[in-house]
């Protein structure tokens, strides 16, 4: 998987390009997923994530993770061969403040986010308890040989 960073902050993210490769590894070969796809992270801070959550979403506060999937616009007409699959944002400033409060890394909460975004990219979802049971299940099948929880 092609994996485009991009930094809004002044946190070091290059640590991340080996990191997040090996999770969507890990994602291709769980989901059998072809080897060419493309996506982009973009580091933010919470007044950033926060702007993008009230234009696109109407949701007037800040949050962790953003996903823009290609194919969730019903609008667009995308050929089969696209293999854009979409954008994430990740909001640093959460990622410190959740990996705090459920005690584990940094590093494995940076990783969290980009695999539940990776996921919504790919057209999963936690709306309904029985989604969300899948989903989640899928995030630590694909995280946890990575990294671990603590």
């Amino acid at each position: 998987m092609e994996i485009t960073l991009r930094n809004r902050t002044n946190t070091n993210i290059e640590q991340y390009a080996s990191f997040f490769q090996k999770i969507a590894a890990s994602a291709e070969k769980i989901l059998k997923l072809e080897k060419d796809n493309e996506i982009s992270v973009t580091f933010v801070r919470s007044a950033s994530i926060h702007k993008i959550n009230r234009e696109y979403r109407g949701i007037d506060r800040p949050t962790d993770v953003i996903s823009f999937a290609i194919r969730d616009d019903i609008d667009m007409d995308i050929p089969e061969e696209e293999k854009d699959l979409g954008d994430l944002f990740i909001n640093i400033d959460y990622a410190k403040k959740q990996a705090a409060e459920y005690g584990h890394s940094y590093q494995r909460e940076i990783g969290f986010l980009f695999t539940h975004g990776l996921l919504h990219c790919l057209g999963y979802d936690h709306m309904k308890p029985k989604d969300e049971k899948v989903m989640f299940a899928l995030q630590d099948q694909i995280l946890d040989p990575i990294i671990k929880r603590k």
